[in-house]
């Protein structure tokens, strides 16, 4: 669903007043937040999509990440999964692809410490799955996309362009060492992000960059945060040999919605190199952390991420302060 749709649709959901609902719809955060006593909360979310690559196994591996990274995006730790499945089984009666979608998501949530709980099947003409997921954390610990203060840098834990790589690999244009380094880059648990924030003195705010892209989800924290926040656009990692890729025949759709949903609160510094510009509303699947961290803290963090091996160490902008009438976004050269 298109970023701008989700305020429309939400309007029609009666608005939450229990008092233990600490984080819900209100800033288009990563899950949910409710809390059960004075030092537990948990973290609900789910998430599911059809196949962005044609290797079953790994399908499931980048879905249940996905689906386990809000967790993560709030600080939290998964506990159970339940999985979610869209399948044409009339089409397919020996579920071929179906155990190695369900192995490939098991041994995620398996690396996660994610017990799989059960789940629920439906008959699908197009093949989808995902996972429905909670976690728990102490209240005190739950970082949030609304909490990003002046002065902060941003940090991305995973680099740019899967998006241009799955449609590429749609089309058959893909070389297999691309769609390799996005695959690595997307069954990769945002554990090791959330982890080293803990590790370096932690964060001022948190999201995950998914299909909103870095644009949409970047735009989401400034704007929850009442900031504004600055990207160097030559600051952003990308899936090394996608560059060749950034061309129109495989942006996404999302790639357009993004950009329509950013436009009016964007500012568009002098001399930007357009074309990876086009990185930037690029819609991530399994994309990484985007982390708000005071400027003192931020070489810890790079040190940490860095240390567990994470895919991506890059700083790619700070946050300023805001003022009415200016845009929450800026990207610069």
């Amino acid at each position: 669903m298109p970023p701008g749709s989700i305020s429309q649709v939400l309007r029609f959901v009666p608005p939450a007043t229990d008092p233990n609902l600490l984080v819900g719809t209100r800033t288009h955060d990563d899950a949910g937040v409710y809390r059960l006593s004075d030092d537990l909360v948990l973290v609900q979310t789910v998430d599911f999509f059809p196949p962005v690559i044609d290797d079953a196994y790994i399908y499931g591996q980048i879905a249940a990440a996905n689906a386990l990274s809000d967790v993560y995006a709030m600080n939290g730790e998964p506990k159970t999964a339940m999985n979610l499945v869209g399948y044409p089984d009339d089409t397919d009666p020996a579920l071929t692809w179906l155990g190695d979608i369900l192995g490939g998501g098991g041994e995620r949530c398996a690396l996660a410490g994610a017990a799989i709980v059960g789940g629920h099947t439906v008959r699908d003409r197009e093949i989808k799955f995902g996972l429905s997921v909670t976690g728990i954390a102490h209240p005190r610990d739950i970082l949030t996309n609304a909490t990003a203060q002046p002065g902060d840098k941003l940090v991305l834990t995973k680099p740019l362009g899967t998006g241009f790589v799955t449609t590429a690999h749609r089309a058959r244009r893909c070389p297999d060492s691309l769609l390799a380094n996005a695959c690595a880059s997307m069954v990769e648990l945002n554990r090791s992000g959330r982890d080293a924030l803990r590790a370096s003195g932690g964060a001022t705010a948190l999201t995950d960059i998914t299909g909103f892209g870095l644009a949409g989800h970047g735009l989401e924290m400034a704007q929850g945060s009442g900031v504004q926040a600055v990207i160097r656009l030559g600051a952003l990692p990308l899936i090394a040999g996608v560059e060749p890729f950034i061309e129109r025949r495989f942006f996404t759709r999302a790639s357009k919605t993004n950009r329509a949903y950013v436009e009016p609160h964007l500012q568009l510094g002098a001399g930007l190199d357009l074309r990876r510009l086009e990185v930037f509303f690029d819609a991530q699947t399994s994309g990484g952390l985007l982390i708000s961290v005071s400027a003192q803290r931020a070489p810890a963090l790079i040190a940490e991420l860095v240390s567990r091996k994470a895919v991506a160490a890059a700083i790619i902008g700070e946050i300023r302060p805001w003022v009415p009438g200016q845009p929450h976004l800026v990207v610069t050269a």
